[in-house]
């Protein structure tokens, strides 16, 4: 499945323990039993593809970091987004923020590439503006969390790995 199913699966959790106003982690274990039942009848699949093993763990890691600390990330998030408070916002920019900046501050990745992939769930999940909203908001985080980088996003190719 790959990295980039694994955020899409750890965004899709956040999203439905924001909705149900359920606890993060135990969304996150109701979503591991049907993951197995998919992968004995993968026709009925919801989630996509079988993820491997190294997959759901970043997935996991992604969700757990973000439970651990979720009040700094927020706060973080909170200062970089001006104009908005999180009650104006769109559930679904918000939550691909949540996932992206957990990225960039817990997983010792290229924040470029978290960024670029955040971008990418915006799209195919929000409106028509997440996209930009997205980048901006990301880019301005990684100005502010990396002295001297340009925060800017980059291409990134299918691997994961930035372009050029």
């Amino acid at each position: 499945m790959g990295r980039r199913q694994a955020r899409e699966l750890a965004f899709r959790t956040l999203f439905q323990s924001e909705r149900g106003a359920e606890p993060l982690l135990d969304v996150w274990r109701s979503v591991r039993v049907e993951l197995a039942e998919e992968s004995e009848e993968p026709e009925d699949a919801v989630y996509g593809d079988a993820l491997d093993h190294s997959d759901l763990a970043f997935a996991e890691e992604l969700l757990t970091a973000y439970e651990g600390d979720r009040e700094r990330l927020d706060a973080e998030l909170a200062a970089a987004i001006t104009g908005w408070s999180f009650g104006q916002m769109s559930q679904t920019d918000l939550n691909v923020l949540r996932i992206a900046v957990t990225e960039m501050r817990h997983t010792g990745g290229a924040p470029e590439v978290a960024i670029e992939m955040a971008v990418r769930l915006a799209k195919k999940f929000g409106g028509d503006e997440s996209g930009r909203f997205v980048n901006g908001v990301l880019a301005k985080l990684h100005r502010l969390g990396s002295a001297g980088a340009s925060g800017a996003a980059v291409g990134v190719g299918e691997d994961d790995e930035p372009r050029g």
